[in-house]
């Protein structure tokens, strides 16, 4: 498998987010000073810089199955929409003084209204696609850590340091709440919506298996684990925690009492991103170092290649064939990658 420079960019600040349009034509990457640029995919070539949020800009998210799309969140409080094809702003949801930190649109679902959930301190907030507010939900008992929509967009988990709510997406209830006594910095559903994952301080992963009211634990990480990401199937879960990429096996009965499969990197991994039509599973660490992996082969290992500085955020294009890769010195690069 090679991996070769497609383009770069660089962004006035380190790149605090990064986000595919859904046709896969356009990349948008997030300055933490604020301003967001819109790059021609294929080209490279910025087709808009957006000016984002006073202060800075925290996070993005595209409307499903939209180029035209774009949602911002950041410290100033305000949730932003954009006309991706103008570059223009349409729409500001104004949620309080804390800073909006994780923002995801409703999976797209048949006859499903669309609905971005933004959350901001300890407040979730559901918005309609016009950036009006469609349900402020009672204030969690801590700071709202992580948010992720299960697969088929009918719930939403929230997490917060002491557990997890499930809330429904339409009738905006609780549908069960997880007690877990620390702090979670990551949430991720399996493609399947088995399995619900958190990533955690103290450090370890969580596993529940919300329809069968199970749940599972694994410790002995070196620190926290941030980073979480599962392969389209729902069977690896690749996590950070250390100088290995840690891949578990959630096949059947899950992975409690199995021993993972450990990708070494010479420093700590700082991000894991699995392609979301194949199974190659991408690590980077603060080195710099980005490896491509396939965890169901005896050498799963199959690229390596070396950035000028270490990673923040990782993201496959929608077809799998870019690897876009923002870092702390605010380069962009997109990476072809081909078997």
């Amino acid at each position: 498998m090679n991996l070769t420079k497609h383009w770069a960019a660089v962004l006035d600040d380190y790149v605090i987010d990064l986000a595919w349009s859904p046709d896969g034509t356009q990349l948008a990457a997030a300055s933490a000073s604020g301003p967001v640029s819109l790059f021609d995919s294929v080209k490279g070539a910025k087709l808009h810089e957006l000016p984002g949020h006073t202060d800075g800009t925290n996070c993005l998210a595209w409307k499903p199955a939209s180029a035209a799309t774009l949602a911002t969140g950041g410290q100033d409080g305000a949730a932003k929409l954009w006309d991706t094809a103008a570059g223009q702003h349409t729409a500001t949801a104004e949620l309080g003084t804390a800073w909006v930190e994780h923002l995801a649109w409703r999976p797209t679902a048949e006859n499903a209204a669309p609905i971005l959930a933004a959350s901001a301190g300890r407040d979730l907030t559901f918005l309609n696609a016009d950036a009006s507010i469609r349900h402020r939900f009672k204030s969690a008992p801590k700071t709202l850590s992580a948010i992720a929509w299960h697969p088929q967009g009918g719930a939403l988990a929230a997490a917060y340091f002491g557990g997890v709510c499930l809330w429904d997406a339409d009738d905006y209830v609780a549908q069960k709440e997880f007690a877990y006594a620390n702090g979670i910095h990551a949430l991720v559903w399996s493609s399947d919506g088995r399995w619900l994952v958190s990533g955690n301080q103290d450090p370890s992963v969580h596993l529940w298996l919300p329809e069968e009211d199970q749940e599972f634990h694994m410790s002995g990480y070196e620190g926290k684990v941030k980073e979480l990401s599962f392969d389209r199937t729902g069977r690896w879960l690749a996590t950070s925690g250390g100088n290995d990429a840690c891949i578990w096996d959630c096949l059947g009965a899950g992975p409690e009492g199995r021993e993972p499969a450990m990708l070494p990197h010479d420093t700590k991994v700082c991000a894991v991103a699995f392609q979301k039509k194949f199974g190659v599973l991408a690590t980077a660490s603060q080195d710099g170092t980005l490896m491509l992996w396939s965890p169901e082969r005896k050498q799963p290992l199959r690229a390596t290649i070396k950035m000028p500085a270490a990673a923040t955020k990782i993201a496959w294009s929608p077809d799998d064939a870019y690897l876009a890769i923002g870092s702390e010195k605010g380069a962009v690069y997109v990476l072809k990658c081909e078997a």
